[in-house]
């Protein structure tokens, strides 16, 4: 069974992107983030006529998480608790200060039973500002994903957490960590909270099984920074010990972060368990040279 997730950077924008990645690459569970949609906009029909059942939960023009599957899709969980967010669609006049930030008002958290397997979206609070309430907000996020695993989840169940997470584990996992330090993504608190997921009883699928540097996730749109490499490692699958014990091969699927219409600045991270997928070139044959080339000639 092959399991991806993608934060697709708007479903609506990227869903040519999608259509073709699904073809590409034929995950059994595609799992979405920030898909900028309601759940009476989400394109159940476009994915029903790829094969795939679509569980969406989504506010409208921010965030939004989802789950693609073609093996089924049982007993749902939204927002941990069921707990209603807000409405930011079109019309609303949503708007968000920093006084009345709160991220358990947002689509964030999306799970269900995948071919036997508890699966779980998320799409992690950026943090903005390391200090400000939006960062406070984020480490609250995950302290209540914590919570939620402590009190419904077992580390000896079948169990995938996914998505953008928007952390950076440790130094390797950022192209420059001087150019980075002090931000947010890679401070300490940060990283902490990812770690208690660790701790509870989950493998980083990357780290764990790679472990290469120079492999990221997440590339700026700004110009050349995703040519010269200058990206973050900040999507994750995590695995409980029977899923881990299930792994054949890890992969980043750069390729998908190329080419026409506008690709999300996500790439699509892939785990394949107990035999390996659709093959498919990720795009990083040779990479590295030309990224340190091209670094060489940005800096001169």
């Amino acid at each position: 069974m092959r399991i991806a997730t993608w934060n697709v950077n708007s479903l609506k924008a990227r869903l040519e992107k999608v259509e073709w990645w699904l073809e590409r690459a034929a995950p059994d569970v595609l799992l979405l983030q920030e898909t900028k949609l309601t759940d009476a906009d989400a394109p159940a029909m476009a994915f029903g006529m790829a094969g795939y059942e679509l569980l969406h939960h989504g506010e409208g023009r921010w965030n939004g998480v989802a789950i693609a599957s073609r093996v089924g899709l049982a007993d749902p969980i939204a927002n941990f608790d069921g707990r209603p967010v807000r409405d930011s669609g079109p019309g609303s006049g949503a708007a968000v200060g920093e006084e009345d930030f709160d991220p358990f008002d947002e689509a964030r958290m999306v799970s269900a039973v995948c071919g036997g397997i508890r699966v779980v979206s998320l799409y992690a609070p950026n943090g903005r500002v390391v200090g400000s309430p939006f960062f406070e907000g984020k480490l609250a996020w995950f302290a209540r994903l914590r919570r939620w695993l402590d009190e419904t989840r077992r580390p000896d169940e079948p169990l995938i957490l996914g998505g953008d997470l928007n952390v950076a584990p440790a130094d390797v996992d950022v192209w420059d960590p001087v150019a980075v330090h002090g931000g947010t993504h890679v401070s300490d608190p940060e990283r902490a909270a990812f770690r208690t997921l660790l701790d509870w009883g989950l493998e980083d699928a990357w780290r764990v099984r790679r472990g290469e540097p120079g492999r990221y996730t997440w590339w700026d749109y700004r110009a050349g920074n995703f040519q010269r490499n200058e990206g973050m490692r900040i999507d994750h699958l995590l695995l409980s010990a029977p899923v881990a014990g299930r792994v054949v091969a890890v992969e980043i699927d750069r390729e998908a972060r190329k080419g026409k219409p506008v690709p999300s600045d996500h790439a699509p991270l892939v785990v394949d368990l107990d035999a390996p997928g659709r093959p498919f070139d990720p795009g990083w044959a040779g990479a590295d040279e030309r990224f340190a080339a091209r670094r060489a000639a940005h800096r001169g």
